[in-house]
């Protein structure tokens, strides 16, 4: 099948950002490329070449890593990588004996730890001294009610310090972490909890959202009846929620009261030794239970914080997420790097869309990390961060959880900051990390993420399994890397993890991701692979739908999917979102129409265009195309739960529209 979609650029590249000498010169980054230069007596003029030889030489590079990252542990082995002929059974440091929470806790000084804000209600701190001490008082309480290696203990919780201390106490006896955000419904924590069988579950009594209380123990007693497995449920308070009583619950004051803090026996554990069981979004089904090792997770997220982000002791890393969302887990490493964290709870947009730029100047932010979708709820609110805040320490953007569009791009640098390192980075819960992502030793093009990771082989695929390049095509990861999946949980002959990643390719992992490689060794994503639309047999991405889409001020959101054909073919349907007192009539579905041909291409032009009042997302935020195209075609949907406005659902069933030519 013909796939023609070209890299869709309505300019030439524009370079929007490139490092300093001075600040290139001093990244950590470039102090390891010296390194292996000196050791290897390897020629490494720039990034390309550094991440070249980081795939070429698998073991050396994971082995240097731990070295510069300064891994603590019982043991690292004369081993680092061991190659097998199936991807999946490849190891790493196979000797080693380490604990994550140890290297988390390393310092244990009066430097800022923690800073938390829960929209208006609270605003605190922690240091580290206060951190560990309180992971210790917690282990202790853990041990004492019976956890021990491998047990599961699960998060019910928002993101605040509360929640890092829970996992910090659990990942230091071994037990495994699982957790879910408090704006889940029942079916939705026990389609994730049901399959592990948690035996302590920590939780709260209620949250704040938007301005409003938000009551947790109604749907927590619902929870509790229905996981026999527990043997205590731990309820702090946050946001006083109703009287209602929850079996085997204990007060975190009361659980934690009868320990003093003291020194933490870590165990030692094995590499793989399993850290979290992360969840997929559950839109297809069930969710999937990915099991992530403790010495991958931490490896992968030291080279990313030190090396890609340049992050360093004592800086300010900030990630609006909540406990649902892998870049909860990426955001929590950052302690590992020594760094201060900035935990944010509640609405982004509460009092307005200001409130994490007014978090981040009050506390010197360094790292500031959000998603596409808040940068472009920004822009068609038409705020200008960068002249109600003074930003002059917010250094570096992080952008994930959808492509972020050349359009977004500009609106960074003209309304947020102009000489900022916008960090489009992309990955996922499978690997609790990155593909690709930003570096601090090249130059950033407009609407492009900079580079494939270190350590990680990423290349495009045809249908057929040949690399392209300047038209889209399937991600792929050629060669192990140390975050891959332990394993799925219940998953005994492995069956769930190979049909996830590699039954599309032959030992190559397919991540799912519809993206190109650009000339400058980039990258851009154009969505999931198994929502491309394909009319006429030609693959197209829908995010470059979205970025034209998006350039209308009457539209504020929009939804592209697959309708099939009677004659075997496809058409794209285009749902929209209407901005206030704006109206879809036929002059404007012609202005989105010329806008998508000029822009894009005439294959990417809707043959139907729709407005609905709201679009389905999971928790996470992320729009749903296949539930929405499961809809349209009278199928069954699997896990409503799943979502954050299941509601929406209806508003795309037996539409008129749908049955006309």
């Amino acid at each position: 099948m013909e796939n023609t979609e070209k890299i869709v650029q309505n300019n030439a590249p524009q370079q929007f950002w490139t490092p300093t000498a001075e600040a290139s010169a001093a990244a950590q980054m470039n102090l390891f490329r010296k390194k292996i230069i000196e050791k290897y007596n390897a020629t490494l003029p720039d990034y390309s070449a550094l991440w070249r030889w980081s795939v070429e030489n698998t073991g050396e590079f994971w082995s240097e890593i731990w070295d510069f990252c300064g891994v603590i542990a019982e043991k690292k082995g004369e081993t680092a990588f061991v190659p097998a002929e199936d991807m999946k059974q490849a190891q790493f440091f196979p000797e080693a004996r380490l604990n994550f929470a140890e290297n988390l806790l390393r310092r244990r000084d009066g430097a800022p730890a923690l800073i938390f804000r829960g929209e208006d209600r609270l605003e605190k701190s922690m240091n580290y001294k206060e951190l560990h001490e309180s992971v210790s008082r917690l282990a202790q309480a853990l041990e004492a009610a019976g956890v021990e290696e491998g047990d599961r203990v699960a998060g019910y919780m928002p993101n605040m310090p509360e929640t890092i201390i829970a996992m910090l106490a659990a990942a230091s006896l071994g037990a495994v972490w699982v957790s879910a955000s408090p704006d889940f419904g029942v079916q939705g924590v026990l389609d994730r909890f049901g399959q592990v069988s948690p035996k302590i579950l920590f939780a709260v009594d209620g949250y704040a959202y938007n301005g409003k209380d938000i009551d947790c123990r109604k749907k927590l007693a619902e929870i509790v009846k229905a996981l026999p497995s527990l043997k205590q449920v731990v309820i702090g308070d946050y946001i006083k929620g109703s009287e209602t009583p929850v079996d085997k619950e204990t007060r975190l004051e009361d659980f934690i009261a009868p320990f003093e803090a003291g020194e933490i026996a870590f165990a030692q554990l094995p590499f793989d030794h399993p850290l979290y069981i992360m969840f997929s979004s559950g839109t297809t089904g069930i969710p999937k239970c990915i099991v992530h090792g403790a010495g991958g997770t931490l490896l992968q997220h030291l080279k990313e914080h030190r090396l890609h982000c340049d992050l360093k002791k004592d800086e300010k890393l900030f990630y609006f997420t909540t406990c649902g969302w892998m870049m909860w887990q990426w955001l929590v490493s950052g302690l590992a790097a020594e760094a201060t964290l900035m935990l944010y709870d509640g609405s982004p947009f509460y009092p307005d869309g200001h409130a994490l730029f007014g978090f981040a100047e009050k506390y010197g932010c360094n790292i500031f990390g959000t998603s596409a979708k808040f940068i472009d709820a920004l822009k068609k609110a038409n705020l200008s961060p960068k002249d109600r805040h003074d930003l002059s320490s917010v250094r570096m953007l992080t952008s994930t959880g959808s492509p972020l569009v050349h359009e977004g791009f500009d609106y960074i640098y003209a309304r947020i900051k102009e000489d900022i390192h916008i960090a489009s980075i992309s990955g996922g819960t499978d690997i609790v990390s990155c593909f690709v992502l930003g570096n601090p030793l090249s130059p950033v093009f407009r609407g492009e993420i900079q580079g494939a990771g270190l350590g990680m082989d990423v290349d495009i695929f045809d249908e057929t399994g040949n690399p392209v390049r300047g038209v889209a095509g399937e991600l792929v990861c050629k060669t192990p890397f140390p975050s891959m999946p332990v394993m799925f949980w219940n998953d005994e002959d492995g069956a769930k993890y190979h049909g996830a990643y590699f039954d599309r390719f032959e030992n190559i992992w397919c991540h799912g991701d519809w993206a190109a490689y650009t000339e400058h060794n980039g990258f851009i994503i154009y969505g999931r692979s198994d929502a491309t639309l394909n009319p006429g047999g030609v693959r197209i991405g829908t995010a470059e739908i979205y970025r034209q889409v998006e350039k209308l001020p009457e539209i504020k959101e929009s939804i592209a999917v697959g309708q099939d054909t009677q004659d075997g073919d496809m058409r794209v349907i285009l749902f929209v979102v209407m901005a206030e007192n704006a109206v879809l009539d036929e002059a404007l579905k012609q202005r989105i129409r010329q806008t998508i041909r000029d822009g894009a291409s005439p294959r990417h032009v809707p043959a139907k265009i729709i407005a609905v009042r709201d679009i389905p997302r999971t928790k996470s935020g992320k729009i749903t195309e296949l539930a929405v195209r499961d809809i349209i075609h009278g199928r069954p949907l699997r896990n409503v739960e799943a979502l954050a406005n299941p509601e929406a659902l209806n508003l795309y069933k037996n539409l008129p529209a749908l049955t006309e030519e």
